[in-house]
């Protein structure tokens, strides 16, 4: 089934036809999770792959087998793909599903389990020009154009897979209802081996201190690069151009840049050097003028240093009162400086 030119649309998002129909979708949506499942939930280029391995070898305790002989699709199949329905029925034992999807519709499902899940995000500016490059190299999903064209599409929320911020919102809004474990591709970076510890725990599966640097080696991104089973190779050329590039490119987290330097007048709040730094974006906690960070919430402008302003979400309301509107007003869109001057090579 190649439908590379074909745009499917589920729940108000555009999803590329050749992996998706309308009946895998359905089937998606339904799923009977189990109780002993455990989903990989991101946005695209969030890290999922380097998610998929992680989880493989926390499963196996470090053998590397099945890492290197089966393909991360195969081990993690994706829950509303078109080949996955069969594969996922078909496994008795615990299952390993990986999902794009938006919270909203594979919510009500799980709440009918114990199902874990696993949710993995990432700062926005690197999801955007690593989705770009894919753009350029996926024959299913459509011309990016240039970069700027391409990054007002993302922020608008009008590319494949829809809003990065109600795809990272959605389900971190569920963390209460849910089994729901939240990390960041930022935080695997800095501490793979913190990360994987802390995965294998919640998950029941905990690690001896050699198994962790067993999976620490092989889910480096200089071994998963070279390895088939993870990088994409195997795929044909008449679906994924790797004359475009590598599936996985850079693998690293760039240093945030520094605030523009005007300053800015935010009500109740004085003055503001500007918005916070994307790693705390991502992890959605404003810094305040002090450098540290305020309450959790989604607003990217500071909060007093003693912390009694209450900060804004990134929807605009109030993080201490749920639903009213924030007397606090944020003058500018969220992130709009950090795309300045962007690497998108």
């Amino acid at each position: 089934m190649a439908r590379l030119e074909v745009t499917e649309t589920f729940a108000g998002i555009a999803l590329p036809g050749h992996l998706h129909t309308q009946e895998s979708l359905r089937f998606a949506s339904s799923f009977q999770f189990r109780d002993t499942d455990v989903l990989i939930a991101t946005y695209p280029k969030s890290g999922t792959t380097w998610m998929q391995e992680i989880l493989t070898l926390i499963h196996s305790k470090g053998d590397l087998e099945a890492a290197k002989t089966i393909p991360n699709w195969d081990r993690a199949p994706w829950l509303e793909h078109t080949y996955s329905k069969d594969l996922l029925q078909e496994t008795s034992g615990p299952r390993l599903i990986t999902t794009h999807l938006p919270c909203q519709v594979l919510a009500p499902a799980l709440r009918k389990s114990k199902a874990k899940v696993i949710y993995m995000a990432r700062n926005p500016k690197d999801v955007a020009v690593s989705f770009y490059h894919f753009h350029k190299m996926a024959k299913f999903l459509p011309d990016p154009g240039s970069f700027e064209d391409f990054l007002i599409s993302f922020l608008d929320g009008t590319v494949q897979y829809g809003s990065w911020f109600d795809h990272v919102k959605g389900w971190l809004s569920q963390q209460a209802e849910l089994e729901l474990f939240y990390i960041t591709y930022e935080d695997v970076h800095k501490e793979l081996g913190r990360s994987v510890e802390r995965l294998a725990d919640w998950l029941g599966c905990p690690l001896q201190p050699e198994e962790i640097r067993e999976i620490q080696q092989h889910c480096s991104f200089s071994s998963m690069r070279e390895n088939a089973m993870v990088n994409y190779t195997l795929v044909p050329c008449e679906i994924m151009d790797h004359s475009q590039g590598r599936f996985m490119r850079k693998g690293t987290v760039p240093a945030p840049p520094p605030p523009p330097g005007g300053v800015t007048a935010v009500k109740g709040l004085g003055s503001s050097p500007g918005l916070c730094p994307s790693t705390d974006c991502l992890s959605l906690q404003p810094l305040r003028q002090d450098g540290t960070s305020s309450l959790l919430c989604g607003c990217p402008w500071m909060g007093a240093k003693d912390g009694s302003e209450p900060p804004l979400r990134a929807d605009g309301l109030s993080q201490e009162e749920p639903g009213k509107p924030c007397s606090l007003v944020c003058p500018q869109p969220l992130l709009s400086w950090q795309w300045v001057g962007a690497d998108v090579t």
